[in-house]
């Protein structure tokens, strides 16, 4: 790998591991009526790094330099506008800001790391205010603080990135308006607010294991980030609870198996193809823990029932182990807890094994009518593979190209085209 390039994915991985705690600390000093200041002071020191470190070298602390960048930025900022009305400094600890005798000290307790996480969990539920709407806020949890793409977004919700764009506008008029701070819940306000956040994280998650990426179908930073924010909210007392637990024992049982999903030439591998031997039985046994962990209390998330599912898959010793009544059975739980279109396509792929090509097809005619779902790559991929069994080759061909236009991964689009390949042959 060439040096520019290495700097390139440094500094990448830096924006995706780092941005959204620097916008988080910035909104604090700035109020989020200024948080597309904040962005800018990240982005601004995300291109100084790889203007400065394509010619100086990349720094023995790329974090700390980082950071620094965006303090010293955020210094100036706060110099110039110490006697605008931009900045509301009537905050006693703001009013240090203002003072050249202060100003340096009282900034440095910002950057303090005991509090960076802190200040990241309360933007994390600035933004699952009440007035602001579920969808609108999960957007901006992924967009501001999880370094997220328009093209991203608009995937995990089926959506246009037209409709994220205006997400993003109408959500921070809201904070402009209201000038809302970041605080970590009451006791009172806990749960609900804690599961919108669950549901940004469960989404984060998924886009690093199935990544819209063109380049990489697995985006281990980004299953990283996910899991060490859910175990952010482990370590807070108040956030102990079941939902978190079973999110996190999902999220261990599907990491363990992220090394078998690709070949060395970075080709997808279907779970019945997947090498075993190759998951980490370390994270599933962390999984199980977390999962026994999540068993109290009266309330039954669908992280419990996809935990379970997802278990179920980590314990068959071989593919043909694999307890498919147990978990048709979890499917159906789920699906009387909340309907959910992609989950009954799910549900579908295990009528395909259990019951056969006929069952399948009857199945997912049921979700035929949905204009959301039939936009969904997936659902032309189970059609194919249903018709492929069925050998009605036309037909299988057809919605396999249909699910080759609708996804954006050069890997799920080279195993649409072996498919195609195996149908004509």
């Amino acid at each position: 790998m060439k040096e520019s390039e290495h700097i390139d994915d440094t500094v990448n991985h830096l924006f995706r591991k780092e941005s959204g705690k620097m916008v988080a600390v910035l909104v604090k000093i700035f109020g989020t009526e200024n948080i597309e200041m904040a962005e800018d002071v990240v982005q601004d020191a995300l291109v100084r790094a790889l203007e400065t470190w394509k010619y100086r070298g990349i720094p023995d602390n790329p974090r700390a330099w980082l950071y620094r960048t965006a303090k010293n930025k955020a210094i100036d900022i706060i110099r110039k506008n110490k006697y605008s009305t931009l900045i509301d400094f009537s905050d006693p600890d703001k009013q240090l800001l203002t003072s050249g005798y202060t100003l340096n000290t009282t900034m440095d307790n910002y950057w303090k790391e005991d509090q960076i996480q802190d200040d990241f969990l309360a933007m994390m539920y600035a933004c699952c205010h009440h007035d602001i709407s579920e969808e609108n806020q999960i957007t901006f949890i992924l967009k501001s603080l999880c370094g997220f793409s328009t093209k991203e977004i608009a995937r995990s919700f089926l959506t246009s990135e037209d409709t994220i764009s205006k997400r993003l506008y109408r959500t921070k008029e809201y904070f402009r308006k209201h000038k809302i701070r970041p605080k970590i819940p009451t006791s009172n306000e806990i749960v609900d607010k804690t599961e919108t956040v669950l549901n940004a994280i469960y989404l984060m998650f998924n886009e690093g294991y199935n990544s819209t990426h063109a380049d990489q179908l697995i985006r281990k930073d980004l299953i990283e980030q996910a899991m060490l924010l859910c175990r952010s909210l482990l370590s807070a007392e108040q956030t102990q609870l079941p939902e978190v637990y079973a999110l996190m024992a999902l999220m261990c049982f599907h990491a363990a198996r992220v090394d078998s999903r690709l070949t060395i030439e970075g080709e997808l591998i279907l779970l019945s193809k997947q090498d075993r031997t190759q998951w980490d039985t370390a994270i599933i046994q962390s999984g199980q823990a977390y999962l026994n962990k999540a068993a109290f209390g009266s309330k039954l998330s669908t992280y419990h029932i996809e935990a379970a599912i997802a278990y179920e898959h980590c314990i068959a010793k071989e593919y043909k182990d694999t307890n498919w009544p147990m978990i048709l059975k979890y499917y159906d739980i789920f699906l009387n807890l909340t309907y959910d279109p992609v989950v009954l396509l799910n549900r579908c792929m295990v009528v395909l094994e259990l019951q056969g090509a006929d069952k399948a097809l009857m199945a997912i005619k049921t979700i035929k009518n949905n204009k959301v779902i039939e936009k969904y790559y997936l659902y032309h991929a189970t059609l194919g593979e249903i018709y492929m069994r069925m050998h009605q080759n036309t037909k299988a061909v057809i919605h396999y190209q249909k699910a080759i236009q609708l996804t954006q991964s050069k890997q799920e689009q080279q195993f649409f085209k072996d498919k195609i390949a195996g149908v004509l042959n």
